[in-house]
């Protein structure tokens, strides 16, 4: 069948593009024809969290302290987006199949057999523009099979609007299937949806680790240096103590895979440049710890058998972090300040356990697929 995926844009998020990649390499393996579908890229926008942060700041800046600045200086970051994400474009380009539209309209019926919604947080509004699209609004009338696949809230709070949540509602009762990553995600499906909904897992867990180091392999990725993974995509003084002091007990060499300087405005834009999908993945190969505030970082140190802990990041959403974790037993894994550490850093991971169960959620999530796409 012909398979349509709609999923979040990619932007400059390694797990999200990851998690694309996975899902079309299971489908592709499955026998389908699968295709992600974008809208066209007209103007680039910071992440939430990170845009009032920037815009408060460059208003005091120009208003206050009479700097020379742009407000809303994301109308030309467009273009140096293509740039700051070179590296992740080329792993794209050469591993996911696109669709461009101008927009979710511009798609025609006879097109697809199916469409796919997910995974990651599609289904938050604040994330996804125009939320209703990710419902398949744009195809309401059309005679086509609609499937969610693992997207995500991305919180265990309501944040639809009233409007929204009706007219979401309504859509949702189309789907043949529907699936959701986080368990308390189903309890919001059923609350506000009134639909049922199965707990399935991320895409990037329906693969091993072996086709990952396929992926690194390709690439010829260099060998990172050190050996703590330091993956922290919201810098905090707390978090540095916290980093620190992993350094002194495990004595431990940290390194990054991905660019801090990425926002920072100020460099020129060689030097705001994120390494690639491969050099990133080869960073959870050589890690002997991970220390990390991300989802996605948190799912490949399980993939690759990795110690790791991680800083509970509040404000993305802590529903994310406990879904996953609980699912396999890692609950203590998870830490909400620095003076949780050491008694986090005592306990061990049973990996054998594991296993077991990712092969058995494994097995759960592709039956799902196999079911609705039958």
């Amino acid at each position: 069948m012909k398979i349509g995926i709609i999923t979040l844009p990619f932007n400059i998020n390694y797990g999200g593009i990851l998690q694309n990649f996975a899902l079309q390499k299971v489908l592709k393996e499955m026998g389908h024809e699968v295709s992600t579908i974008e809208e066209e890229k007209k103007n680039y926008k910071l992440p939430v969290p990170k845009r009032y942060l920037a815009y408060t700041k460059r208003i005091v800046l120009r208003y206050l302290f009479r700097k020379k600045c742009e407000i809303f200086l994301e109308k030309k970051e467009l273009n140096r987006l293509q740039i700051i994400s070179t590296n992740l474009q080329q792993f794209i380009k050469r591993n996911i199949i696109l669709k461009t539209y101008p927009t979710f309209k511009h798609i025609k019926e006879n097109e697809f057999d199916v469409f796919i919604v997910g995974s990651d947080q599609i289904w938050r509004p604040k994330y996804f523009t125009g939320i209703e699209n990710a419902f398949l609004d744009f195809a309401q009338k059309w005679n086509i099979r609609r499937i969610a696949y693992a997207p995500s809230f991305g919180t265990d709070k309501w944040e639809y609007s009233k409007q929204q949540t009706q007219r979401c509602r309504k859509l949702i009762s189309l789907f043949n299937g529907i699936s959701i990553r986080e368990k308390e995600g189903i309890d919001l499906c059923n609350k506000y949806f009134s639909k049922t909904a199965q707990h399935v897992l991320d895409p990037t867990l329906l693969l091993s680790k072996d086709d990952y180091m396929e992926i690194i392999s390709t690439d010829n990725a260099q060998k990172s240096k050190g050996n703590l993974l330091v993956y922290i995509l919201d810098q905090s003084p707390e978090k540095e103590k916290v980093i620190n002091r992993i350094i002194e007990t495990k004595k431990l060499v940290p390194f990054t895979v991905n660019n801090p300087n990425v926002f920072n405005y100020k460099l020129d834009i060689n030097q705001r440049i994120q390494p690639s999908i491969e050099q990133w993945l080869r960073g959870f190969y050589d890690a002997e710890f991970v220390i990390t505030d991300s989802f996605h970082a948190c799912v490949f140190s399980i993939i690759f058998q990795k110690p790791f802990l991680v800083y509970g990041n509040i404000q993305r959403g802590l529903s994310r972090f406990t879904s996953l974790l609980s699912t396999f037993h890692l609950e203590n894994r998870m830490i909400l300040n620095a003076n949780e550490l050491y008694k986090a850093l005592e306990q061990e991971i049973n990996w054998t356990e594991i296993m077991k169960i990712l092969e058995t959620k494994q097995k759960e999530s592709l039956n799902f697929l196999s079911k609705h796409l039958a």
